[in-house]
């Protein structure tokens, strides 16, 4: 698990991830591709206190590495895992 002051890493290759992004109108990809770039900027303890990703805690979904999974909002629809 990264530390808070690490800066958050992106991994896109998720074929789920490439398919529903390619599925996203303009708007949608427009809102989600700026999420990310605003992502990519900071670091974890900055994620965890931002208010418009509305970060929150999956008690019913597990990680791959077996670790609790998180969500954030990417736009008013998409929220990321």
């Amino acid at each position: 698990m990264p530390g808070p002051d690490s800066r958050v890493q992106i991994d896109i290759n998720s074929p789920v991830f490439l398919r529903n992004l390619f599925d996203l109108g303009a708007s949608e990809l427009k809102q989600v591709g700026a999420a990310l770039r605003r992502l990519m900027g900071m670091e974890w303890k900055a994620v965890y206190s931002h208010t418009g990703f509305k970060w929150e805690a999956l008690d019913h979904i597990t990680a791959p590495n077996g670790a609790k999974a998180h969500s954030i909002r990417l736009s008013r629809k998409i929220r990321g895992l």
